[in-house]
């Protein structure tokens, strides 16, 4: 059975990504894709873009023999990507597993962009996602008028995956419902999606996979069934291991997000950014960076991801409210939104940080006076 898609053109592409706020992955990195894929001579399994090698190459970063600098994507453990990679190569599909912030959506974004040429087959997960969403949905205009036809059908973005030979993605594969989930096992297992309504099916040809992501900290979880999860190869993502490489990633992301933004640079701002990551580390853990003092630790699970958008929040106040400088008083507000989820509990908490952390280091005074006052 064919599944039919619509024609898009180069230029249209190319116009639609120039207006885009947040580009796809394969279009905001085509120079660096096209690099790899010009001076990858490793094999490639079928329908690749890539060689397992390069696609490891584009989200670790490297430099290529001809020069050509491959920017990290993801900052991280080498082995954790190596066996993401691999698994796309197999025959198991690939479930990213981690606590919210920890890259999930951006690693499985790029390794479709890599892998396929393309990020945008998604089904996104939430509690009311229909089982239509995974397997197929109708035209229903065309169904009253002529019945159950292949013109009729819809295809959900795995079914296109799948005749197509490219990567799908679920994204909260945990906040779908269970019953939902469960019609991706004979997608995974037998590589065949049933249409029973026309008598045929469609068969995975080679080259597709599926990348899910998960979590387990937020309400409304589903948890996989076994027969689902055996169909998985799980790789979890951990958070980042130190403060420098936090700093790394935060530092990085900004810099992205600040120019599709066009804010300016900030030149100074590293300094805010570590304080922002040490805050969010310390409380996170439950100690202090020296290890001397231990801390409570508030509802918020203070993200990676929750950083970035406190500091880019932060250089967008400093650009066009301030100087351009990113100062405490720009980011003070973001972490006292981040921190303070529960107004009771968490503001108890983030008061006592203050007193007892902030205060006694000498060269975080203007930072004190700025948390001290949107903490009023």
């Amino acid at each position: 059975m064919t599944v039919s898609v619509r024609p898009t053109t180069a230029e249209t592409d190319r116009a639609e990504n120039a207006e885009a706020l947040r580009p796809h992955a394969e279009h905001a990195f085509a120079a660096e894709l096209a690099a790899l894929a010009a001076q990858d001579d490793r094999p490639r399994p079928a329908r690749w873009k890539l060689s397992p090698w390069a696609v490891a190459t584009y989200l670790l970063g490297g430099t290529l023999p001809d020069g050509t600098v491959i920017t990290p994507k993801y900052v991280g453990p080498r082995r954790i990507v190596e066996v993401a990679v691999t698994t796309l190569a197999t025959d198991r599909a690939l479930l990213l597993l981690g606590v919210p912030g920890t890259a999930k959506t951006w690693v499985s974004e790029h390794l479709a962009a890599a892998v396929s040429g393309d990020s945008t087959l998604l089904v996104q997960g939430t509690a009311g996602t229909p089982e239509e969403a995974i397997r197929y949905g109708w035209n229903y205009a065309q169904l009253l008028a002529h019945g159950p036809s292949r013109d009729a059908l819809v295809p959900s973005p795995v079914m296109r995956a799948m005749a197509e030979g490219m990567t799908a993605r679920v994204e909260e594969l945990t906040r779908v419902p269970a019953d939902v989930q469960d019609t991706l096992i004979t997608i995974l297992s037998e590589k065949t999606l049933p249409v029973p309504e026309l008598g045929e099916e469609v068969q995975a040809v080679r080259g597709f996979n599926l990348i899910a992501t998960a979590n387990d900290r937020d309400r409304g979880v589903n948890d996989l069934s076994s027969a689902l999860r055996r169909r998985f190869n799980t790789v979890v993502l951990p958070l980042p291991e130190s403060a420098d490489a936090e700093v790394d990633i935060v530092t990085r992301r900004v810099e992205q997000l600040g120019r599709s933004l066009d804010l300016p640079a900030a030149p100074d701002g590293i300094e805010e950014i570590r304080r922002v990551v040490t805050v969010f580390r310390e409380l996170r853990d439950g100690v202090t960076a020296d290890g001397r003092t231990k801390l409570k630790s508030p509802s918020g699970t203070l993200s990676t991801a929750e950083a970035i958008s406190v500091v880019t929040s932060g250089l967008a106040l400093a650009a066009h409210f301030g100087d351009g400088v990113l100062r405490p008083g720009d980011v003070a507000a973001g972490i006292l939104g981040a921190v303070v989820r529960d107004p009771a509990a968490d503001r108890v908490i983030w008061q006592e940080y203050l007193e007892t952390v902030v205060r006694e280091r000498a060269d975080w005074t203007d930072f004190y006076r700025a948390c001290r006052e949107v903490s009023a």
